[in-house]
């Protein structure tokens, strides 16, 4: 069911492309299908970070909520609830743009690993609608046409580290990956680095005193921002070369795509007039003391 509903649509989008493209390069359709895949997650990227941004600006109110609560757990889930209902701020939203990731990165994993082991599955794999292009075709009657390089400057079906030892070209893409999926965190970290880490936080919390959710958040923030990449590094090692490919273009693209959306969010935010309607929708209480209530009747009245 996974195969046919979530691999084969993503497997045979890559090779409609890898047949399109001149030169059929199936390193230039990886780096293709990439941009295009980012792409057409550009609203579900922007809603993501939108609501975190959201969240964010909610931190100083869910403090007065925690301290409000004083220790009353479930009067401190409540109203930290009721005010995501008022500022129509989903916390669970950045969950779907990562389980869509996921799904296309395990879709085009298995779609790979079975052209890695039979280059014949380009052909057998892949909807009947492609067979009638021309180079499929092609394909069909030689399969040995099928160029599984980048440009012929590195072969994607091998890893970084195999049995005939380190291959360079693998190894800088892993590397490439790590480096480019640091600064993609990076670019969504805020700018104030105060606070402390998650160990000094724990540390305090093994010792009785309870921890700060807030900061709990921005502490694992700050250490996924590091460990995330080195993560990706040592399980690209073990990878074939297509798949870093594929993880390095698209931190590359969500660098650019996430600088686009946050440049938005500073020119909406300017006093220009851009966006006027920005803001619509939430609540706005302004507090006025007695005085100034007073007088604003007494003005009410005299008109």
């Amino acid at each position: 069911m996974f195969t046919t509903i979530i691999v084969q649509p993503i497997f045979n989008l890559l090779v409609l492309i890898y047949a399109l493209i001149p030169g059929h390069n199936f390193g230039l359709a990886i780096i293709l299908f990439t941009i295009i895949v980012r792409l057409l997650l550009w609203p579900l990227v922007r809603k993501q970070l939108h609501h975190a941004k959201a969240i964010r600006e909610l931190a100083p109110e869910i403090k007065k909520i925690k301290a409000r609560a004083a220790g009353d757990k479930q009067k401190e889930r409540a109203l930290t609830m009721e005010l995501y209902k008022e500022r129509e701020v989903n916390p669970l939203a950045s969950l779907g743009i990562i389980a869509v990731q996921a799904v296309i990165f395990i879709g085009l994993f298995l779609g790979l690993n079975r052209v890695i082991r039979d280059p014949q599955q380009i052909i057998n794999f892949s909807y009947s609608p492609l067979h009638d292009l021309s180079w499929m075709q092609t394909l069909a009657k030689d399969i040995k046409q099928f160029d599984n390089s980048l440009f012929g400057i590195i072969d994607l079906h091998r890893t970084a580290v195999g049995q005939s030892g380190l291959y360079a070209p693998a190894l800088l893409l892993a590397l490439g990956s790590a480096v480019a999926q640091f600064f993609q965190g990076r670019q969504l970290m805020p700018k104030s680095q105060d606070g402390r880490s998650l160990r000094q936080i724990l540390r305090e919390a093994g010792r009785g005193k309870q921890a700060d959710q807030q900061e709990v958040n921005v502490a694992v923030g700050r250490s996924t921002l590091y460990i995330l990449p080195v993560f990706i590094f040592v399980i690209s090692l073990n990878f074939a070369a297509a798949l870093p490919l594929y993880w390095f273009t698209g931190s590359l693209v969500a660098i650019w795509q996430q600088g686009r959306i946050l440049k938005e969010d500073v020119d909406e935010a300017l006093p220009n007039g851009k966006d006027k309607k920005r803001g619509a929708g939430k609540l706005k209480v302004t507090y006025r003391t007695e005085g100034e209530a007073a007088k604003s009747n007494k003005q009410k009245a005299e008109l």
